[in-house]
């Protein structure tokens, strides 16, 4: 059963039409990717899921409840958390205070707590960091802090824009095994990513976006040996 389902969806910029009326689907406990080259459309798909940018036309079904015309807090307190591209931490406030944001809208505070443990035994260099300012940690470091203040946020779907770009290769391989282990405990994810090899290697199902359309989905395993997506996408 889909956990979010988008329909029909436009979004302008303007005069620019950047997403022309895409519908796909993210099935409860899984992780889908929308893979694509730069300025497909893929950030402005998830900012526009999020609230953050508003739809011309078409649905964003969450959870059997439309939300396109929600404000970003509602999204946000309905279980929808947004990993921004280029981690967005903020950068004066420590370790700590980032993950308190993401527990905003929460008022459990045995919850909460429980969580920030749960968060430090994913990532245990942010427990060692906890009292360091986010402006003081390595482009690493902010990603892991990036992803675990989405968590404490204890989201029903975890939208990750890009988490790979910008990083070192071995900390690439790092946060593609966080995204599957976040899935073996149940996290449904919707995943932009550039690295079309690494997403579609830890997916279950991908959606290649080109200039605001989708033209091609399928099973990840046979994008990754579909012709045209090696071509265009796996530099092969």
């Amino acid at each position: 059963m889909p956990v979010l389902e988008v329909d029909g969806l436009h979004v302008f910029y303007g005069a620019i039409h950047a997403i022309k009326g895409i519908s796909f689907k993210v099935e409860k406990g899984k992780v889908i990717t929308l893979i694509g080259a730069n300025g497909a459309g893929k950030t402005t798909t998830l900012s526009t899921i999020a609230g953050l940018v508003k739809s011309k036309r078409g649905r964003i079904i969450f959870e059997d409840k439309e939300i396109q015309n929600l404000p970003p807090h509602t999204i946000n307190r309905l279980g929808i958390s947004l990993v921004p591209e280029g981690r967005r931490i903020f950068p004066n406030l420590t370790v700590m205070e980032n993950l308190m944001m993401g527990a905003y809208n929460r008022k459990d505070k045995e919850g909460i707590k429980k969580d920030l443990e749960w968060v430090f035994s994913l990532f245990p260099r942010l427990a060692e960091r906890k009292n360091q300012l986010g402006g003081t940690l390595s482009g690493g470091e902010q990603q892991m802090l990036a992803i675990s203040r989405a968590l404490m946020n204890r989201p029903k779907l975890l939208m990750m824009d890009e988490p790979s770009l910008g990083l070192a290769p071995i900390l690439v391989e790092e946060v593609f095994e966080i995204i599957k282990k976040l899935n073996s405990e149940g996290i449904t994810i919707l995943l932009v990513e550039q690295n079309a090899v690494g997403a579609l290697n830890i997916s279950h199902y991908g959606y290649v976006l080109e200039t605001g359309n989708i033209t091609l989905e399928g099973p990840s395993k046979e994008l990754l040996k579909n012709e045209e997506v090696k071509k265009a996408y796996l530099g092969l």
